[in-house]
């Protein structure tokens, strides 16, 4: 479970429902008492939620920096959550800043928005919605798990929608994959049973691609069982 800074539950309550590996998405605050994150260095247009005037309920807190001087969101904006994150954004970050939060964490530390083999190491486009015409993150999987040479696991978000996707994602490197809008639109249509079904249905489908690719463990997964775009102009003689 990756919870974000936005979260309105805490970092306890989660972890405190029950076992399992648990992130937290720590963006770039522009106080180092928020501890800041090389993340979200330029605050992206959320064109939706100003067209929905988007705002932040106000029975809703920020629970994971409860006690902080956080300052105010001003809910009368189009977009009162986009406007607050703007102004508490450091938009100097660098790569002195994720430096010193190694320096104050024992904890690992994944770097998420990786499209090119120069960054690392969660390969994500933020759900294509910071940039236009950015690439699909399963079209720069590759590029980035070459560069990285198995020193540090590669994983991949975007665009998982079926068990066929986790298997590609596998097959060109990646150690797994984060799911993030087939579980939010399943928890608004079924509270967590929804939850359970699309994860129960993802884990089907990819066992079942396994089994058809002949596949009977993760590590018989290998780059020969897909065909890239990519791979076309180098097998095209041969067809």
């Amino acid at each position: 479970m990756t919870l974000s800074s936005f979260a309105t539950s805490s970092v306890e309550e989660v972890a405190s429902t029950g076992p399992g590996i648990h992130f937290f998405q720590l963006y770039g605050w522009a106080s180092r008492q928020l501890l800041s994150f090389v993340d979200t260095p330029r605050l992206y247009q959320i064109e939706a939620d100003i067209k929905n005037r988007f705002s932040l309920p106000s029975h809703l807190t920020l629970k994971n920096f409860e006690g902080l001087d956080l300052g105010k969101i001003d809910k009368t904006n189009d977009s009162g959550l986009t406007a607050y994150f703007a102004e508490q954004i450091d938009q100097s970050l660098n790569w002195k800043d994720l430096k010193w939060l190694q320096m104050i964490t024992h904890l690992p530390i994944l770097l998420k928005g990786v499209l090119t083999a120069e960054d690392g190491i969660i390969v994500s486009n933020h759900g294509a919605r910071q940039l236009d015409y950015v690439p699909a993150t399963i079209m720069a999987l590759e590029e980035v798990v070459k560069a990285v040479q198995g020193r540090v696991p590669v994983f991949l978000d975007g665009g998982v929608r079926r068990g066929t996707d986790v298997f590609k994602a596998l097959a060109l490197g990646a150690s797994g994959v984060f799911i993030g809008r087939p579980v939010v639109f399943s928890l608004a249509a079924n509270g967590e049973a929804g939850v359970r079904k699309v994860l129960q249905m993802l884990r089907d489908e990819f066992e079942l691609t396994m089994a058809l690719s002949g596949c009977c463990s993760l590590k018989e997964i290998t780059r020969n069982h897909i065909v890239a775009p990519w791979d076309l102009s180098r097998i095209a003689p041969r067809l």
